[in-house]
């Protein structure tokens, strides 16, 4: 069970719903605790099922295995579908889930790719090498981690006979993503919460066309962070987690992280060659990373904590807090999101990068605590010297323009005939800024296909022949109840049963109306919940 340090009310609501009947308590190998110290001794199983943990905190591993020289090697001929497997394992017990079952889990899970091996290397002139992660159903990197983890929910939901109501806000592509490969699946309610005006048609159409049952999709006014907030509130209150069974798929969920942590360690081994230096120091990888949540930097940052020598480099657009926090220790939000062409990284919020300093802070609980709660309540911090320190030690940084990214799209192409999306391009900027040295290998993360984003493509005065998935989308029904801004506590009612109306679902669905003071967000922020016709 975990040990709470505090809380013992959360403690009591977390373990009484996330401790499953066939569950013996023997995961003794790998442990998680939170980022804020409040929880410590965790399974996986009840990781995978939660959201934040109960002291607000992200779960992490307690510890983190360590790859050698040797294990590195005798990975390096692994397809990237068998590197998930072995990274898996590691943090995963074979006595909760057997690795006969894993492995037959995540190889299905990565098996209806569009490439073989479910990613792709592309292999450029100047060094340039890109390693493409878009090649999932949504045409977004979030495909990789969203299927892995959504099976692995499947295997404890129909072994247990339970449900789950997942809760998603999203900048464009993990609502999308959660969507497609949640849907359908018993046991599973998915509510996704976008922002109004902010995501392009592509993105929209991907969460709008799903007409399952167990889908729920809602446009709310603000930016993805001012979703975010009342989000978080109702993970917050472990009583309403544990009465509807409540857990996120965006990548504060830990399984998200864990599968990225395959994207490095595939870089690494494809493009480094460790047969060459056997006996000797390993050689270093520089991989450049497009960065909004901060979820793929931070598996960056674990694998480089494993012992891979990785330099890692995250690149931002306008948005720039990533960059201001690591440039001079401001972790501090811009007044607004800036829209840009990398709409999928418009974020002041990067949650994530709470596991960066966690990790950097030599997991000191008390000392995220207490920075990461003055970030909620004032939107600025400034790190303390010897934190600021390690995170530059860790990571450069580098913010792009959209005339930066609109001019990196077109160069890429000019010199390579090969077509980047905007958030990829915002990471070879770096590239095309810093030229390679002598003897250096780079690999930049490509997180989106160009066909997402077409009025990119088209600003920087190019074409994309669009795929016959992307075109079905415009001939498609569409469902989505969109949040006005302004309804106050008396409507409530009355809009609990208009909406009940518009969507219906299959089990009795009901609308839970949580109270948000946050000015850019509607007064109520609304969320679907199955299961809960009593409360009506």
């Amino acid at each position: 069970m975990c040990v709470r340090a505090a809380r013992a009310r959360a403690s009591i609501v977390l373990t009484a719903f996330y401790a499953s009947p066939h569950d013996t308590r023997s995961e003794s190998v790998m442990r998680y605790c939170s980022t804020r110290g409040g929880a410590q001794g965790c399974g996986f199983r009840e990781v995978l099922f939660s959201g934040y943990a109960p002291d607000g905190g992200m779960f992490m591993p307690e510890t983190l295995p360590t790859l050698t020289a040797d294990t590195l090697r005798s990975w390096a001929s692994l397809s990237y579908p068998q590197l998930v497997q072995e990274v898996c394992a590691l943090f995963i017990p074979d006595d909760l889930i057997p690795r006969h079952d894993l492995d037959a889990v995540l190889s299905d899970a990565l098996s209806k790719f569009s490439v073989p091996g479910a990613v792709r290397l592309a292999q450029l002139g100047g060094g340039l090498s890109v390693l493409e992660l878009f090649h999932g159903e949504t045409l977004a990197f979030k495909d990789l981690a969203m299927t892995c983890t959504t099976r692995l929910l499947d295997y404890f939901l129909q072994r247990e006979s339970r449900r789950a109501t997942v809760l998603v806000g999203t900048s464009g592509d993990t609502g999308g993503s959660a969507i497609r490969n949640a849907r359908g699946l018993r046991g599973v309610d998915v509510v996704v919460v976008f922002p109004r005006r902010r995501v392009n048609a592509v993105q929209e159409k991907q969460m709008t066309t799903s007409l399952e049952d167990n889908v729920h999709v809602f446009a709310a006014d603000g930016s993805s962070d001012d979703i975010d907030v009342p989000l978080r509130g109702l993970f917050a209150d472990q009583n309403l987690v544990k009465a509807h069974r409540l857990m996120s798929l965006n990548s504060v969920n830990w399984s998200r992280i864990l599968v990225q942590l395959a994207h490095f360690l595939f870089a690494y081994l494809r493009l480094c060659d460790l047969e060459q230096t056997e006996g000797g120091a390993l050689p270093a990888l520089e991989v450049v990373v497009p960065t909004g949540g901060a979820g793929n930097i931070t598996a960056g940052c674990i694998v480089k904590q494993m012992g891979v020598p990785l330099r890692l480099v995250a690149m931002v657009n306008a948005n720039d807090i990533v960059h201001r926090a690591v440039q001079s220790g401001d972790f501090s939000m811009a007044t607004n999101v800036k829209q840009t062409l990398a709409s999928a990284i418009d974020i002041q919020d990067p949650y994530n990068m709470e596991r960066v300093l966690w990790l950097l802070s030599g997991r000191d609980g008390a000392q995220v605590k207490g920075l990461m709660e003055e970030f909620q309540h004032s939107h600025k911090i400034t790190l303390p010297d010897a934190l600021h320190s390690k995170l530059s030690s860790v990571m450069r940084t580098g913010s792009v323009t959209d005339e930066g990214i609109v001019g990196t799209m077109r160069r890429c192409w000019e010199e390579n005939h090969y077509l980047l999306c905007p958030h990829t391009a915002v990471a070879v900027c770096h590239h095309y800024q810093s030229p390679l040295k002598p003897g250096e290998n780079r690999c930049c993360i490509a997180t989106a296909s160009p066909a997402k984003f077409q009025e990119a493509v088209q600003k920087a005065g190019l074409t994309v022949d669009l795929p016959e998935e992307v075109r079905a989308l415009e001939k498609m029904a569409t469902r989505c109840v969109n949040l006005e801004q302004g309804e106050g506590l008396g409507a409530s009612t009355e809009r609990t049963h208009r909406i009940h109306h518009v969507c219906p679902a299959a089990r009795g669905v009901v609308l839970l109306t949580a109270v948000t003071g946050h000015v850019r967000l509607p007064t109520q922020a609304v969320v679907f919940l199955t299961g809960v016709s009593n409360l009506m």
